[in-house]
């Protein structure tokens, strides 16, 4: 057994700033560690990480956080969630959610998102200062998320601050505060979403469906499936959930570090490297999700090391995406990488369903802004939140 030899506290400030050279360290030490602190093993290779991910041994098995009672809310969203079930009921659910997702959403929003990443830089002009993140990269997500779902755009501020006050829940160390927040989110989130559930449902009645993937999830059930009322709001408030907060940082995480490789940006902007490929590596150098924890479910192996039923495996996504043994220079940012076999958007079983649509919105916002202003620069220091697990940046001002 590889211990670390002191206990790690990925709650200390400095870790937050800049995790990677820990990371580093833990990749150096072994592919698989133990953190007694955490009562769980640290997967810290990409060879590790992806073993873990799509070993089917080791599954995402929901607890409910206690106290029962007062935490019900937040705990009905996450138990009726296909990302914290297994088979058969993911397998269920995932299929009803493709099947829904199938019928040509990712390509029909296509030209909406076109349409909107112009329309929100129309109100700025060159030299304007701006925060990218508050005036664009956080409402197109939700913007966008809120179309597919057949939801009114003006609803936006209330969506997000619902969808924070949930995901704050998967940081470390979370206090009393956080869990009230989330208690308090996950109810009126759960309430608006039953209110366009059955609003949808009386549209389909009176033979008037929608074309939002609302109406297909309510079509996939009410075909033959099995999703019932709890697993289809829980269902809609991943989707908004999972659709924004990684999205607003993987762009915000992925400009920040265009902008401070100017050399890199230039081979951008001038058409050399295109901008699908770009994002790749934005995804990559700095993971928007830095953990993602898995249960053994019988006593198992991962890179040679015994891991014991009921034993939590941690899989460290930012350091798999520096592991020297799969990238060439894996902390230069090189927005031509290829290939980039990164694992931002998961692997095996529990691989993002949401991924395609996710290279849109990110390919399609990042193009026109760089198209808009290819000279744009960082005004200044950007804060970062103080968090990790959902790492990303407070804001980022820039010149335009």
């Amino acid at each position: 057994m590889t211990l670390i030899s002191t206990p790690l506290d990925l709650t200390d400030p400095a870790f937050v700033a800049d995790p990677y050279p820990l990371l580093a360290q833990l990749r150096a030490t072994a592919p698989m560690v133990r953190d007694e602190a955490g009562g769980r093993w640290l997967a810290t290779t990409h060879a590790s990480v992806s073993a873990v991910l799509r070993d089917r041994r080791l599954g995402r098995l929901w607890t409910d956080w206690e106290p029962v009672e007062q935490m019900e809310p937040f705990n009905t969203l996450h138990r009726n969630q296909l990302m914290e079930n297994e088979p058969p009921a993911h397998t269920r659910m995932r299929r009803l959610l493709a099947g829904a997702f199938g019928r040509g959403h990712v390509d029909r929003m296509r030209p909406r998102i076109e349409t909107l990443a112009a329309e929100m830089l129309d109100a700025y002009a060159p030299g304007d200062t701006i925060d990218v993140l508050a005036a664009y990269a956080e409402p197109m997500p939700v913007f966008v998320i809120a179309d597919l779902l057949g939801v009114p755009r003006a609803d936006h501020a209330l969506l997000r601050e619902w969808s924070q006050g949930i995901v704050h829940m998967y940081e470390q160390g979370v206090g009393e505060d956080v869990k009230a927040e989330a208690v308090r989110s996950s109810t009126l989130f759960a309430e608006y979403v039953r209110a366009v559930v059955a609003e949808r449902k009386a549209a389909l009645d009176a033979g008037n469906p929608g074309d939002d993937l609302v109406t297909d999830l309510i079509r996939e059930r009410d075909g033959g499936g099995k999703l019932d009322d709890e697993e289809l709001v829980a269902t809609v408030v991943l989707l908004l959930n999972a659709g924004h907060e990684a999205s607003v940082n993987t762009f915000g995480n992925g400009l920040h570090a265009l902008l401070s490789h100017r050399d890199q940006l230039e081979r951008v902007t001038s058409g050399q490297v295109p901008v699908d490929v770009a994002l790749e590596e934005l995804i990559r150098y700095d993971a928007p999700l830095q953990l993602f924890e898995r249960t053994a479910t019988v006593d198992l192996e991962v890179a040679g090391q015994a891991v014991a039923q009921g034993e939590r495996v941690a899989c460290l996504m930012g350091s798999a995406n520096r592991d020297a043994a799969v990238f060439e220079r894996p902390d230069e940012f090189d927005v031509a990488r290829d290939p980039n076999p990164h694992v931002g958007f998961g692997m095996g079983l529990h691989f993002c369903l949401g991924a395609p649509l996710a290279r849109l919105e990110l390919g399609i916002t990042l193009r026109h802004l760089l198209d808009r202003f290819p000279t744009l620069s960082l005004a200044g220091e950007a804060p970062r939140r103080p968090t990790w697990v959902l790492r990303g940046y407070e804001k980022i001002e820039v010149v335009l």
